[in-house]
């Protein structure tokens, strides 16, 4: 439903910009791991597995609706980072119709690397984001 007040011209730039600073932050985050040799989706595998809650592990569901992809095109991803050397399949002790996936220690090593580029990046644009979400206080 439509919110009854009328957007004023500092909304459209407001959400303007925070979509300008969303983009420019993919695309460091897409170069990032484009030079460590990954595509920007395989990258996103590894931090869903590692930044798993509680755990070291995802199954390919997890990872699918991390990426917002569906199963199959998580199973493919999974797939080639296996053939890559970054992670492993193995099958739930408690559901063996289930498959865990884990970081090998090569990808561990590649995505503490990324992980931290990607702190600094985040603490560097920090004031611009804190700003502009300021003006969606502003307007709500």
């Amino acid at each position: 439903m439509r919110d009854e007040r009328r957007l004023r011209k500092a909304d459209y730039e407001a959400l303007a910009g925070f979509r300008q600073a969303l983009r420019a932050f993919t695309a460091f985050s897409a170069a990032a791991a484009r030079k460590t040799g990954l595509t920007p989706q395989q990258h996103q595998v590894l931090l869903v597995i590692k930044g798993a809650p509680g755990r070291e592990t995802a199954t390919i569901g997890e990872i699918a609706g991390s990426l917002m992809i569906r199963p199959h095109s998580a199973a493919e991803l999974v797939d080639r980072l296996v053939q890559l050397g970054m992670v492993e399949r193995t099958t739930d002790p408690q559901d063996h119709r289930r498959v865990q996936v884990t970081l090998t220690g090569q990808a561990e090593n590649i995505l503490d690397g990324l992980s931290a580029e990607h702190l600094r990046e985040l603490g560097a644009i920090r004031p611009t984001l804190l700003a502009l979400l300021s003006r969606f206080e502003e307007t709500a």
